[in-house]
């Protein structure tokens, strides 16, 4: 019987019919508020069958586990992400306010998605890297990551290419700095904690800047906001 499950699930999902790819992200959206009440490790596909005001057999024609459903909802969360940062690096901002935005969005991002972006930094992301064979969604979250890494040089690569930045170290490094900076909020960040998401963002756009900018009292946070 699953093995049919999976045949049809596969089925509509190749064949694009567009009432079931409706449905599934109706469902993925559930499972993100399920992950976001509950968290991950305590939430249960008969928790998100509930929110639907379904049953959990029927979630099985759209997935077939809870593990898979987490993987859907990372994965709609980070390429969210990726759109967002590449419309940030193709406008027309000033260099400085665009990094500061890609600074912003990520770290609003991580508290709007919390836990479960989190969870992936802390418990997925490390598990696997570009030299490494695994599932179609390890495939596509490696390339969401190095899209999202290659937004982060690409604007970099552009402040030091009109002086604006100063060449600290090489703009893969710094990059990955600024990425680091924000990702590693996972350790202590929590949505109803003594700051907001908004002004850590705000903290970290204004140490990055103050830091790179050649000139960096021409930085105004004020006028950036």
């Amino acid at each position: 019987m699953s093995s049919q499950i999976g045949r049809r699930r596969q089925a509509a999902l190749s064949g694009g019919r567009d009432g079931y790819k409706e449905r599934r992200k109706k469902l993925i959206d559930a499972a993100a508020s399920v992950f976001r009440e509950k968290g991950y490790g305590a939430a249960s596909l008969g928790d998100v069958a509930n929110a639907l005001g379904t049953d959990r057999a029927s979630l099985y024609y759209y997935v077939s586990s809870k593990e898979e459903l987490f993987h859907a909802v990372v994965f709609q969360a980070a390429e969210d992400n990726v759109v967002r940062a590449e419309a940030i690096r193709d406008g027309d901002l000033p260099v400085a306010r665009k990094l500061a935005a890609l600074v912003r969005e990520l770290m609003l991002s991580y508290e709007k998605h919390y836990p479960y972006l989190f969870v992936y930094i802390q418990e997925k992301m490390s598990m696997f890297g570009p030299e490494e064979e695994g599932s179609e969604w390890t495939a596509d979250m490696w390339d969401l990551n190095r899209r999202y890494e290659d937004v982060v040089l690409a604007v970099v690569q552009q402040g030091l290419d009109e002086g604006v930045f100063k060449a600290l170290a090489t703009p893969r490094v710094l990059s990955y700095g600024v990425i680091g900076m924000v990702n590693w909020s996972h350790r202590w960040f929590r949505p109803e904690g003594s700051v907001t998401a908004r002004e850590v963002g705000d903290a970290f756009a204004e140490i990055v800047l103050k830091g790179l900018l050649a000139d960096p009292d021409s930085w105004s946070p004020d006028e950036d906001a």
